[in-house]
């Protein structure tokens, strides 16, 4: 770093992350490095987005995850990439499942999740 930089604040680095999607390595080998998209609470268009640059960047398939009240986003997001983005976008699968999570006093329960793959054509 430069001696003219300044280190950005809490303030900018919060709204970095508010800003761009969450991505991840799978573990799953098949799944191209970075080709993840984990759904949460921001808009349905940061998601398509992620997913653009993903598929912009060379990567032929696509996981995008959701767990609890994020599903419908997630759902929404790989319509909205296959109808209006990306025309030679196809689904490859769809994966549910169950996770179990800890909640407050000790409690456990239990989190549906999606996986959606889609590949490029």
């Amino acid at each position: 770093m430069k001696m003219t930089e300044q280190k950005p604040n809490n303030t900018e680095r919060k709204e970095r992350a508010k800003r761009a999607p969450r991505t991840a390595v799978p573990s799953n080998s098949q799944v191209d490095v970075g080709s993840v998209v984990f759904v949460g609470n921001k808009p349905v268009m940061n998601y398509v987005l992620a997913c653009m640059t993903h598929l912009n960047s060379g990567s032929k398939k696509i996981v995008v995850k959701a767990r609890g009240r994020a599903i419908p986003r997630a759902v929404d997001t790989v319509e909205v990439l296959r109808r209006s983005f990306a025309k030679g976008v196809e689904l490859e699968g769809i994966n549910l499942s169950s996770e179990e999570v800890d909640r407050e006093q000790g409690r456990k329960s239990k989190v549906s999740a999606i996986e959606i793959s889609v590949i490029k054509q």
